[in-house]
């Protein structure tokens, strides 16, 4: 979970040297399970649509999760040894900006329904953000598109204001009423990247994320994905992911996840009782099927000494040992409110923790 991509150039395959005709190398290795990036003439190859949405998002865990969660689907269908990833490439700035406005006489290829009512019923904003990654395989020297993945981020609660200056209103937008119209807009975006001469016959994978309230303490997750090489949607998979903040109260907690609310409640209890000068410690759990499948806690302090900080990070890393659930990630933030002070993590499969505390010179 601590490990991230490395920028260190390398070249592609068994080479030594990357072509001077494509200038491509890449970010490094994917032995830790993370997708090398591409880096062309030595510059990372930024998207070229990454920040567009249809009205400013104020849940952060949203945009984070959002990105997080479509790169493990794309890896349910690229493996991270195989190939390797590009930012979005084929969608421009202002393609996503149309797509993600409202149907309209100078906007035909808005996804979002035209503003007034249907059936008496106010047209939601349905579709937030939509966002790009390519898959590429190696090709002699140079890099081939082997196939995209789409993330179309839907909005579970509309904010809406009458007026410019007015106060800002809520429309929650149903399980079923997301879906079906995420699908429906899905079926369009297929087809719209199908008349793409380099995206006509690569492998499309599109994904449905349903976006968390701005109130929210934890991001959306994905809903449902697909894969085709045609024109039509094939079947959908559905994820049955679910976040949640820990600690709850044992009324709201159910029989699956209270074990894993005990075991964190004792962890807190247990390190506000060691170092008394807290704020606040809780965390964002994440299940998947119903079993969990990784924790990032954040525990807020008030310390001011170096050696204070040194001496609680240790004891978190011995309590997060013996009082967290085993074999999952979890990283623990150990934070001020102005800024980072240590960092505690754990890897999946791995038993014991390690950890950093943040100094200065």
């Amino acid at each position: 979970m601590a490990c991230t991509m490395i920028l260190a150039s390398c070249s592609f395959g068994s080479k030594s040297k990357s072509s001077s005709s494509s200038n491509y190398t890449t970010t490094g290795s994917a032995a830790s399970g993370t997708y090398q990036g591409v880096i062309k003439n030595g510059r990372y190859r930024t998207s070229k649509s990454r920040g567009v949405t249809a009205a400013q998002n104020q849940n952060t865990f949203n945009l984070k999760s959002f990105e997080s969660g479509l790169t493990d689907i794309s890896k349910k269908v690229f493996s991270t040894k195989s190939y390797v990833f590009q930012e979005g490439q084929y969608l421009s700035k202002s393609t996503v900006t149309n797509w993600l406005g409202r149907k309209t006489k100078s906007n035909a290829s808005g996804l979002n329904p035209k503003k007034g009512k249907t059936n008496g019923t106010r047209n939601p904003t349905y579709i937030q953000t939509i966002e790009e990654q390519d898959y590429m395989t190696q090709d002699g020297d140079n890099l081939k598109l082997h196939g995209i993945t789409i993330g179309i981020g839907l909005n579970s609660v509309d904010y809406y204001k009458k007026t410019t200056d007015g106060p800002t209103y809520q429309q929650k937008i149903s399980d079923a009423e997301l879906k079906a119209y995420g699908q429906q807009a899905a079926q369009k975006v297929l087809k719209r990247l199908r008349q793409k001469k380099a995206l006509k016959n690569v492998p499309i994978v599109i994904a449905l994320y349903k976006q968390a309230a701005n109130d929210s303490l934890v991001g959306g997750t994905y809903i449902e994905y697909n894969v085709n090489k045609g024109d039509s949607l094939s079947s959908w998979k559905t994820l049955n992911i679910k976040n949640k903040v820990l600690p709850k109260s044992s009324e709201s907690t159910s029989s699956t996840s209270s074990d894993d609310n005990d075991s964190f409640d004792n962890f807190k209890t247990q390190v506000q009782t060691f170092f008394p000068n807290l704020s606040g410690v809780t965390a964002q759990a994440q299940y998947k099927d119903g079993t969990l499948s990784g924790m990032h806690i954040t525990v807020t302090t008030q310390f001011y000494s170096e050696t204070e900080i040194t001496s609680f990070t240790q004891y978190i890393s011995t309590a997060a040992q013996k009082y967290l659930p085993s074999g999952i990630p979890i990283d623990i933030k150990i934070q001020s409110s102005t800024d980072m002070q240590a960092f505690v993590y754990r890897d999946s499969g791995q038993k014991k923790f390690s950890s950093h505390v943040f100094d200065s010179y």
